[in-house]
């Protein structure tokens, strides 16, 4: 079975390029699921409603989160009744939404975990322990396990890779908006990539409009960050999975901008 990510969509230039390129990516590579990250998809900060539901007419299966989570208001009206919503499961307990869900596809049944890592980041519970406890449940119903690692540090998230190798069908990196190149199958059969990229502004600063970073930079003063416009990217990871098994047999990135522009 194949298995497509969609990297961090990032505001209307975001959801704009999922609009125009999702159609083609299905029609080429034929996935069975679909997953998109969409903690910034409104306007860069968190998700709504109208949007999560726009992903899930457009053939999405499940939509991720990650520290960006409760930056719109709007998420605490429909969490907990979106079912293909998957916020990081090491929130402490008792937060709002799920932190794994079960897809079903083509008579087969994938389980999506979303974590996020501790470094750089708020320290809230331990992601390595709640994938222990998370995989544990997810074996019980399929091999077919993709975990969304929402982390700052290389370090953890390779750490993550290297501790769920195995044990899961992919480890796949989210939160910092530059792909990386490192994709790789890992000796005992999970997938791995150390962050997927963004889907969204391609000449901004991780989507941000780039002048607004560079005062930041220059002056240390606060500034307003916005969502900048012109010319987009998107960027994902192919994934082929043994559907018996779980385990990982090929992974591809997929990048597509202007300097990389998207063949039929």
């Amino acid at each position: 079975m194949k298995l497509l990510f969609i990297g961090d969509v990032v505001g209307s230039p975001g959801r704009k390029m999922v609009e125009q390129y999702l159609p083609k990516l299905k029609a080429k590579h034929k996935p069975n699921i679909i997953i998109i990250n969409g903690e910034n998809a409104a306007g860069g900060k968190g998700i709504t409603n109208k949007i999560y539901r726009n992903f899930l007419d457009q053939g999405v299966h499940a939509v991720t989160l990650g520290n960006h989570t409760w930056d719109n208001r709007d998420i605490f009206e429909f969490i907990d009744e979106a079912k293909s919503l998957v916020r990081p499961a090491n929130f402490p307990e008792g937060t709002p939404g799920k932190g794994i869900i079960y897809v079903q596809t083509d008579q087969l049944e994938v389980a999506i975990i979303n974590l996020q890592g501790r470094t750089f980041l708020p320290a809230i519970d331990c992601p390595f322990k709640k994938a222990d406890e998370l995989i544990a449940e997810a074996s019980e119903r399929t091999p077919i396990i993709f975990v969304d690692f929402h982390a700052e540090a290389t370090s953890e998230k390779q750490a993550m890779g290297w501790y769920l190798d195995g044990r899961v069908s992919a480890v796949i990196g989210t939160h910092t908006h530059v792909q990386t190149a490192d994709a790789r199958i890992l000796p005992k059969g999970t997938a791995y990539m150390t962050d997927v990229g963004m889907t969204g502004p391609y000449d901004g600063i991780l989507g941000v409009d780039r002048e607004a970073v560079l005062r930041k930079f220059l002056t240390s003063l606060p500034i307003r960050f916005e969502v900048t416009e012109g010319r987009s990217q998107l960027n994902a990871v192919l994934i082929e999975i043994d559907q018996k098994s779980g385990k990982a047999k090929t992974i591809e990135r997929i990048i597509i901008n202007d300097d990389y522009p998207y063949f039929e």
